[in-house]
């Protein structure tokens, strides 16, 4: 039975909302066992009182932070030392970083140097860089439970999907599941879905969730370029760029 990746999910608190920590809960969920929850901020600051009423629900420990200096951000600084601090105690395999700020650009860069996995939750305010590093980035505002703190379950926020037009129109979009295709085909152009949702993941930021769609499959079926196969009684999917000719 394969390990179960330990996930560390350090949450910067002052640059990113409280309403979606239920759906990067959810998502991480896919990946590993979040088993190190550290949220960091100011807790004198009536600001973060949103982020108070999750934290007990969903087993989060505050990490308190004064603002020692007025307009320094003590937290980042925190939450830097935090992940280091991790990165060297083996008892995390990845880490999940929320925030909306590009200063923690660098810690991304440096987790990665060191083998491990960086997935990216912020606002689309997000600067570029730091989205850019992660992989996956998500932008939380797909990932908003609606009622998230009544008891009972509540479904996910509906999401508008792109349609064809609209991810025809994203060049930086088609270049990238075309050249994931093209790199992980066989001889004979046909590519298997699972091999191009590695490549994609080892070389971008891209997740389907930011185009409205939960599968990367279901992405590529939208956008018409590819041609598709179900084989192996329907378990495994392959594509094949439409352009090809048989």
């Amino acid at each position: 039975m394969q390990k179960k990746q330990r996930i560390a999910l350090l949450i910067d608190c002052d640059n990113v909302s409280h309403n979606s920590i239920e759906g990067v809960l959810e998502e991480l969920a896919k990946y590993g066992m979040v088993n190190v929850r550290h949220a960091h901020g100011d807790w004198n600051s009536p600001s973060l009182s949103g982020w108070i009423e999750r934290l007990h629900p969903h087993a989060i420990r505050p990490m308190q932070q004064f603002a020692y200096t007025k307009g320094k951000n003590a937290t980042d600084s925190a939450m830097i030392i935090d992940a280091m601090d991790l990165l060297y105690s083996d008892s995390v395999d990845a880490f999940a970083l929320m925030t909306s700020d590009s200063d923690f650009t660098p810690l991304v860069l440096r987790i990665l140097e060191s083998g491990m996995p960086v997935y990216g939750f912020g606002e689309k305010k997000t600067p570029k860089p730091f989205v850019d590093a992660c992989s996956p980035f998500i932008f939380t505002e797909n990932l908003i439970i609606e009622d998230a703190g009544s008891e009972k379950p509540a479904p996910a926020a509906k999401q508008t999907k792109n349609d064809r037009k609209k991810l025809r129109g994203d060049t930086a979009l088609v270049k990238l599941l075309r050249t994931a295709v093209e790199q992980t085909s066989e001889d004979d152009d046909w590519a298997h879905m699972s091999k191009v949702g590695h490549y994609i993941s080892n070389n971008s930021s891209f997740s389907a969730i930011n185009y409205g769609y939960k599968k990367l499959g279901d992405l590529i079926r939208a956008t018409e370029l590819f041609d598709i196969e179900m084989r192996q009684d329907g378990k495994a999917m392959y594509i094949k760029d439409s352009r090809k000719k048989i």
